[in-house]
């Protein structure tokens, strides 16, 4: 198919993005071990067959480090949108019916820059409250707090290292959505944003200021000993996995497999994303004396990673561990 095709160098990319021209190119930043991107393969390839004059590219992420990094790819599937050789919007996960109504939106329309588009308001401003939620206090900034992409972010999370603010953190750059729904919701234009307890406290300038005067904190929580927290994560649910990315999405080939291996058991599990949380990542190294990931807990205790589970699935015991009847 003409308009569904393949990039696999940086040169080849910008041909195709060339020869779109002032149509929609639509760019599938993919990895062959994940299903999901298979999956949303197939749906570029119906989409093609569709909208004959929209360009359909596959691109494997880590095929082309310098172009992932120059959009800020940190997940897969994503998927960038252009126009004109300039990207104008961004979707990030394995949405079928958003990737649908964001090209026929975008196909139809003459561009520009990216908006909230392809989600009902109603659903987005709850998958904003519930991120807003996920902890006591949540940091929206550029990046992580291993690697933040801007100055203010850089600052902010330097002044709540040196106040031991415990918070977690959310990249916006990594979902356009959340990075423009959340300007609305919280009625704040810029980033970074910090929540405490699911209300706005605001951005670099009062987080300076509370500094300044003391109050910060007595506003966000205290850190607490990295032991007590990690205990607190394992013990979070009967059956932990701590891993590269999430049910959704995993981010390494073994993270992958042994999510394959969960999801066959029936049994109910949580996962935990260690690249989103250094201190988690090397502490828990340490803690269950255990160097690598994936781990797998039950009840508290560690099982092992992906070894492990695999030989326990091959001599059928996998189940009634899982099940905590061992």
């Amino acid at each position: 198919m003409a308009n569904f095709t393949g990039a696999t160098t940086p040169q080849q990319f910008e041909e195709l993005l060339k020869k779109a021209g002032k149509s929609l190119a639509v760019v599938h930043f993919y990895a062959p071990w994940a299903p999901q991107c298979s999956q949303m393969n197939d749906v570029m390839e119906e989409l093609a067959k569709e909208h004959k004059q929209t360009m359909f590219i596959k691109l494997e992420a880590e095929a082309v480090p310098g172009v992932s990094e120059k959009y800020e790819i940190s997940s897969v599937p994503t998927f960038l949108f252009f126009k004109g050789g300039e990207k104008i919007d961004r979707l990030d996960g394995a949405h079928a019916p958003e990737l649908t109504n964001k090209v026929q939106r975008l196909a139809s329309t003459g561009g520009g820059p990216a908006v909230v588009g392809g989600v009902p308001k109603e659903e987005l401003n709850e998958r904003l409250r519930k991120l807003i939620s996920t902890a006591p206090c949540m940091l929206f900034m550029k990046g992580s707090p291993q690697e933040p992409r801007c100055g203010f972010s850089r600052q902010i999370v330097q002044i709540l290292k040196d106040h031991n603010i415990q918070y977690s953190s959310f990249d916006i750059l990594s979902d356009e959505e959340v990075r423009q729904g959340l300007k609305t919701y919280s009625n704040w234009p810029t980033y970074p944003q910090v929540y405490v307890n699911g209300d706005l406290v605001g951005g670099l300038d009062i987080i300076k200021e509370l500094a300044e005067t003391g109050e910060l904190e007595n506003t966000c929580p205290k850190a607490i000993p990295v032991e007590h927290r990690l205990k607190s994560l394992i013990n979070k649910c009967s059956v932990m996995l701590f891993m590269k990315g999430n049910k959704e999405a995993a981010k390494c080939g073994f993270s992958r497999q042994i999510l394959e291996i969960m999801n066959r058991t029936g049994v109910e599990y949580e996962t935990f994303d260690i690249l989103q949380d250094e201190e988690v990542r090397q502490g828990l190294k340490t803690y269950s004396n255990w160097p690598t990931y994936p781990q797998l807990y039950v009840k508290g205790e560690l099982i092992g990673g992906l070894d492990i589970v695999k030989e326990l699935m091959a001599n059928g015991e996998l189940d009634s561990v899982l099940r905590g009847q061992n």
